[in-house]
């Protein structure tokens, strides 16, 4: 090295250039995607929060739905208002999947990394929504609300069962709706913080819910 610099003695505008094609040509020879985080194996093996009609003193009651352990399953029908079932610890990096049933008419949704858990909404959570006939239906059943949209086909999750699997770690969120990803994106704005699960019309019906920390 000293020997290329000494050629470019008293010029330093070319050993700029030089310095500059050096670098570029380290980087350009950079695999693909070697900059995106890799989500790693859980750490501590899965912990059951809701399975079957069990699982519901896991969970904090925000709003008023009639949530109960009905059909195989934590099932809510109706309420004044939009409510949530709240973990009562807060998660940083993790994976959840949950098994669920929705009617076509159902809004609800999965919300992660909430700030308040006596206040969940759509932008101090991620939300992995589950809402078919969203009006705007880029960001329905399958995306995260507003951050991340669903393309063409549009997922739909009603009147049937589903698994959702959810990851986030670090910046990343990724979301697989019945074994497909229907998002995978970064964003740093929320670190941590508790889970939702929505009701907020229709029909909902939770038959499996489990987390594992990263």
């Amino acid at each position: 090295m000293a020997k290329v610099l000494a050629l470019f003695s008293g010029n330093l505008f070319s050993l700029r250039v030089f310095l500059v094609l050096i670098s570029v040509g380290i980087y350009g020879c950079a695999p693909e995607g070697g900059g995106e985080m890799e989500i790693p194996e859980p750490t501590g093996g899965w912990v059951t929060l809701i399975d079957g009609t069990d699982g519901l003193e896991n969970f904090d009651m925000v709003g008023d739905a009639n949530w109960a352990g009905e059909f195989s399953s934590i099932r809510a029908t109706e309420g004044t208002g939009a409510s949530w079932l709240v973990t009562k610890e807060a998660y940083r990096d993790f994976v959840i999947r949950v098994e669920f049933w929705a009617s076509d008419d159902a809004n609800s949704g999965i919300y992660l990394r909430c700030q308040n858990p006596d206040r969940i909404t759509d932008r101090d959570c991620y939300e992995a929504n589950i809402y078919d006939q969203r009006p705007d239906s880029s960001y329905g059943t399958g995306g995260i609300v507003h951050r991340s949209a669903v393309s063409e086909p549009i997922p739909t999750a009603g009147d049937k069962w589903n698994v959702y699997k959810i990851t986030a770690y670090g910046d990343r969120l990724k979301v697989e709706l019945n074994n497909e990803v229907t998002a995978d994106v970064t964003d740093s704005e929320l670190s941590e913080g508790v889970i939702g699960l929505q009701w907020a019309a229709g029909e909902l019906r939770f038959r499996k819910v489990e987390i594992a920390t990263l």
